[in-house]
């Protein structure tokens, strides 16, 4: 049960949300993005949607990949379990509007199965509505808000363990 790779990056919840995909694979899927409306994070195969529980605090991002299953971690706030292909071996951590917040190399091209984990969601998520509540009372300006975000206490953090289950379809296969 060794680590094969980590990776890490802040992104900021553009609408709620955070991406994470093959670096080939640019189309989504609505009824994924529905999906994790509810659960939290879901997918279609080839992009994972992190639903953020508010829009403007930077969340922190890791994906680490694993030589065997692993179990989901017990002081999460919630996992779910998912199922990455990436032909290409690179993925993106996508911010919608705001572009990439980062790219990770895998191990090697194929499917990943796995689970996400998070934590800090709910705290940040209270904070985010406490400070909102208060820049309308005190008035506050754009800086204030800024300041307001980078001084969040809790960190919301999504975490993606994943371990290789297969090679990729190749993609003259698809029709078969």
């Amino acid at each position: 049960m060794s680590l094969i790779t980590e990776y890490s990056t802040s992104a900021r919840p553009d609408r709620r949300l955070v991406e994470v995909y093959d670096s080939d694979a640019y189309l989504g899927s609505d009824e994924a993005y529905d999906q994790s409306r509810t659960q939290v994070v879901a997918g279609d195969g080839y992009h994972l949607y992190l639903q953020c529980g508010q829009p403007d605090i930077a969340v922190q991002v890791i994906i680490r990949v694993w030589d065997t299953p692993q179990k989901p971690p017990e002081n999460a706030e919630g996992t779910v379990p998912v199922s990455l292909e990436s032909d290409t071996g690179r993925l993106v951590i996508n911010q919608l509007t705001f572009g990439p917040a980062g790219e990770m190399v895998l191990p090697r091209p194929g499917v990943y199965n796995g689970h996400a984990a998070w934590s800090g969601r709910a705290a940040t998520a209270a904070y985010y509505n406490t400070c909102l509540h208060r820049g309308a009372e005190e008035q506050w300006d754009a800086e204030q808000i800024g300041a307001a975000w980078r001084q969040c206490p809790t960190v919301e953090q999504y975490t993606l363990d994943l371990w290789f289950v297969r090679e990729p379809v190749p993609e003259d296969d698809w029709d078969e």
